[in-house]
């Protein structure tokens, strides 16, 4: 479990990284501007910053060159944006910055690009001046994603520790609702609780999963980290 900062002026994308990273079992911390996310660091030290680029008063790629300047860039940086250019990526890289995504971000660049983040010994990247990462750690062009949130539907085979008998004498519907009960409990408990994974794995996107779920009954809470 690692403690992360994510620094951004929107509320909505502040809250949706927050949901995503805690569900994956990390401690979130937020800042809203270049001030707060100077507190945040200094207090907590965390083992990754996630920074957008465009804020208002004093810029990401600003806050990045003071923090590298001043040797406090002992963590790793990855920058954020809706309206990146490679120039932009480049010159973040060059400042100590390990990836670039652009906004809006996908779930999979997402958790690639932390979990990658979290394994480097240290903040600086181990390309050369200048040179950029793919998200499969190669040096090349900048880490970059778009494409919103929603999650491609991935194919399965539920095993046959799955098997279960329903009773089809029954409406259609109420029929179909007890097989998606079953089918998301059992996803659930594959993947002890995480909406993100859960999500990831059936195709779809974490709003909607959500109110899937709270509409068939299914107990959230059972299948938590750390709960039964």
């Amino acid at each position: 479990m690692a403690t992360i900062l994510v620094v951004d002026d929107e509320l909505g994308i502040r809250a949706l990284l927050s949901e995503i990273l805690a569900d994956e079992g990390h401690n979130v911390e937020l800042a809203e501007d270049a001030a707060q996310a100077r507190a945040c660091r200094d207090r907590l030290r965390p083992d990754l910053v996630l920074l957008d680029i465009w804020m208002p008063d004093v810029d990401g790629i600003t806050l990045l060159k003071e923090w590298s300047a001043n040797a406090l860039l002992t963590m790793p940086v990855i920058m954020m944006s809706g309206h990146g250019t490679i120039d932009t990526a480049v010159e973040a890289t060059k400042h100590g910055a390990m990836a670039f995504l652009e906004k809006p971000i996908t779930l999979q660049k997402l958790l690639r690009a932390v979990e990658q983040g979290l394994a480097k010994p240290s903040a600086r990247p181990a390309t050369a001046p200048g040179a950029l990462r793919h998200d499969n750690g190669q040096a090349g062009e900048p880490m970059m994603s778009g494409g919103g949130m929603a999650m491609p539907v991935m194919p399965m085979s539920l095993g046959p520790q799955s098997e279960q008998s329903f009773d089809l004498d029954r409406p259609l519907r109420e029929a179909r609702d007890a097989f998606e009960k079953s089918y998301f409990e059992f996803h659930l408990a594959q993947e002890n609780g995480s909406m993100t994974r859960v999500a990831e794995k059936t195709g779809l996107e974490r709003t909607h999963l959500y109110r899937k779920l709270k509409q068939l009954g299914v107990d959230l809470t059972r299948n938590k980290r750390g709960g039964n």
